[in-house]
């Protein structure tokens, strides 16, 4: 902690707690209102915006508009071209039967959104801050190479997402590679937004979901789903009839659904309203507020999946190549031979899933359809790079010109998209989707383990931290959602069929699965699993007090004293 932050202390310097006496460096302390001091580290955004004050009320509309907008930003990664892909996969692989999977999926992600927003708000410092200040230095560097790896993966479907779309609404007259760099160049115009004001950038997200909620629903509109299957999908629990296929697809669901760096996200996000952090009453209302917002994105981005999975599942759930291909070839559009004539179940991704509305409902519902997978794809490559950003300078402590940070982040992502997409079919994504998706559920371990541990620390949330409940319900729910992953990881591997890959997969896992015990172990001791504190720390004085032991890796000439 720098010194001139020591002021800003909620209790001082120094304080003794059961008899412990802690220094500055024993916790977290949340920095104040902004004015008058500097933040540990810089935010990407360069203002405050206000809260009106208002303490009479329980509920202000106005203080929830004054809120409103991270939980809108942190919602688009519920709707990129992975999300939109798997739904459309989902309805056309088992109709309405997995859509309580999804409501399950976007219950979950509120929780863990929750989680991170409250570290934003309580801390003043976002998750990859938080990692770079309490992991030791190596575990930190591959902690955050996990990161960028998923941000990567990422960030190739949402621009391959919105160099589709251009394909699409060009009638195949811009390739591939023309689409991403077309990407590259408005998503740097866009994200200078904020230049005129944050709000106006958040109001500009705003716009691009509303463009999704409008396409997406005009193709429901249109097809005319039976709301009686629909609901029954929704809420009841149970997949009749379903095979590995389907439950590959669920599992897929899950992984598409949350995200990795979206947790880092928005933890940094919540970060752009002016809070009184020394004012518990101010800390524990934006908590409530946020929440509150959170949520209302959440379901707004639910009922667009909704919209897509409903539309796939009444239009071609069980559907043939054979009877695909003898519609498009009445249309004699320019997509007539993409589907081949025998009896296969229709294989759909982000292109074919247009072809095949246009191809059934007519060009308007493929324009249209391209429209919300550009919105989608825009909209996330732009908050992917945020995230970027945020990561970096998080985990490296990085102090650098503003372009200079979006020119490194957005070369990083964009380099390995532009070459498949100049080696790449537009026509044949699919496997590599699946890749993707892949490569993202395994770095879920990565942003999961870290905001439980870091928001169950007593010593980091200065009375914010999770009750026993939610330390519970919160393992349990990150423990089924990486094993979810996990089993998406090995059905993905064992298809591949190749003895050599087998080997490197074991290879990799054996180290992969050695960091995740060690972050486990940490969130275990944080979580309060005292007799797995051992080794080092026990001559420091800390078995007693392990919310307080993380720091003291980093700096371990600080001992704590009895």
């Amino acid at each position: 902690m720098k010194p001139e932050q020591d002021g800003d202390l909620l209790d001082g310097g120094s304080h003794q707690e059961n008899g412990v006496q802690t220094n500055q460096y024993s916790s977290i302390s949340p920095p104040g209102s902004p004015v008058g001091q500097e933040e540990p580290f810089s935010t990407y955004f360069e203002e405050k915006v206000p809260i009106p004050e208002n303490t009479s009320e329980v509920f202000s509309f106005r203080k929830l508009w004054a809120f409103t907008g991270p939980g809108f930003l942190m919602s688009i990664a519920y709707l990129d071209p992975g999300n939109i892909e798997s739904d459309l996969q989902s309805g056309a692989k088992a109709g309405f039967k997995l859509l309580w999977v999804l409501l399950g999926a976007t219950i979950i992600g509120l929780l863990l959104q929750r989680l991170a927003a409250r570290l934003g708000v309580v801390t003043g410092m976002h998750l990859a801050e938080v990692c770079h200040r309490q992991y030791p230095t190596v575990p930190r560097i591959i902690l955050w190479l996990m990161v960028e790896l998923a941000i990567i993966g990422s960030d190739m479907q949402e621009v391959i997402g919105c160099a589709i779309a251009f394909n699409l609404l060009s009638a195949g007259r811009i390739p591939l590679y023309a689409g991403v760099l077309i990407t590259i160049t408005d998503t740097f115009v866009f994200l200078f937004l904020d230049k005129y004001g944050l709000r106006k950038l958040e109001a500009f997200f705003g716009f691009l979901i509303t463009v999704m909620a409008i396409s997406f629903g005009y193709e429901y509109v249109v097809v005319k789903p039976n709301q009686g299957e629909l609901l029954k999908g929704m809420f009841l629990p149970y997949c009749e009839g379903c095979g590995p296929n389907e439950l590959e697809q669920a599992v897929g669901i899950v992984g598409a659904v949350i995200m990795p760096h979206n947790i880092y996200l928005h933890s940094a996000l919540v970060k752009s309203r002016d809070i009184n952090r020394n004012n518990k009453k101010e800390v524990k209302e934006a908590n409530k507020y946020y929440f509150i917002e959170s949520s209302v994105a959440l379901f707004i981005s639910f009922l667009v999946n909704v919209f897509v999975v409903a539309v796939f599942a009444q239009a071609f759930y069980q559907k043939t190549n054979d009877k695909v291909h003898e519609f498009c070839n009445i249309t004699s559009g320019p997509y007539a031979n993409l589907f081949p004539n025998n009896n296969d179940t229709l294989q759909v991704d982000i292109y074919k899933g247009g072809v095949v509305l246009g191809c059934f409902f007519g060009p308007a519902a493929l324009y249209i359809w391209a429209i919300g997978v550009l919105a989608a794809g825009q909209s996330s490559t732009m908050t992917g790079t945020y995230s970027g950003q945020f990561v970096m300078e998080g985990f490296l402590d990085l102090h650098w010109s503003r372009f200079s940070r979006v020119l490194l982040t957005r070369s990083i992502a964009i380099t390995p998209t532009l070459l498949v997409a100049i080696f790449q079919d537009v026509e044949h994504l699919t496997g590599m989707n699946d890749f993707l998706n892949v490569l993202q559920s395994m770095q879920l371990p990565f942003a999961l383990i870290p905001i439980l541990t870091f928001t169950s620390l007593k010593s980091i949330m200065n009375g914010f931290e999770n009750s026993l409940v939610w330390k519970i319900s919160g393992g349990i729910v990150i423990l089924v959602v990486c094993a979810i992953n996990m089993y998406f990881v090995v059905v993905y591997v064992t298809a591949l069929k190749n003895v050599l890959l087998y080997v490197l997969a074991a290879l990799f896992s054996v180290a992969y699965l050695g960091f995740v015990g060690y972050l486990a172990w940490h969130c275990l001791v944080a979580l309060g699993v005292s007799c797995l504190d051992c080794g080092g720390r026990a001559h420091m004085g800390l078995s007693g007090h392990t919310d307080i032991y993380l720091l003291n890796d980093m700096d371990s000439d600080i001992l704590v004293d009895r």
